[in-house]
């Protein structure tokens, strides 16, 4: 049975992870495979809808735990219903952010503790290939994309 490939790009906020994951998806269509790019938050019909809800200033007072939760339920039904049924039919899969981004996110940056969204986040990535009937994928890269805050921060200004 094909098993695909799991590729994520991880980076600080301007740092040009969908760009380049775009890029890459085109590069990799180009050259004949089969390619979902996809990103987190919000890309499944429910991640909109949390996503939204997370980005909401009238929830603001949402407790970092809650947040980190939401955050899980994202990725739980990114998995389910957008990377897990690529990855089976031999697809590669680009994303902007995954597991990294909830551990610098949500642990360092809202004092979560950082075991406990690492736990989620492995058992996220377990669910991917401990099912009997669902093939591990070839492989998993995660790229970080690096840049000085100097560069990011221009960036980030300039969207607005």
């Amino acid at each position: 049975m094909p098993t695909g490939l799991f590729i994520t790009l991880e980076g600080v906020e301007g740092s040009g992870k969908t760009t380049q994951a775009r890029l890459l998806a085109i590069w990799l269509r180009e050259q004949g495979y089969d390619v979902i790019a996809t990103h987190e938050p919000g890309a499944t019909k429910v991640g909109m809808r949390l996503r939204a809800l997370l980005l909401d200033t009238a929830h603001t007072g949402l407790s970092p735990r809650a947040e980190a939760l939401m955050y899980a339920a994202d990725r739980a039904e990114h998995v389910d219903s957008v990377i897990a049924p690529a990855l089976e039919r031999g697809a590669v899969v680009v994303t902007d952010r995954f597991v990294d981004s909830s551990i610098a996110y949500q642990g360092q940056g809202r004092n979560q503790p950082i075991e406990e969204i690492a736990d989620t986040a492995v058992e996220t990535l377990q669910s991917l290939i401990a099912e009997p009937d669902r093939p591990a994928p070839n492989s998993h890269y995660r790229p970080l994309l690096v840049l000085r805050s100097s560069t990011a921060a221009p960036r980030r200004r300039s969207r607005g």
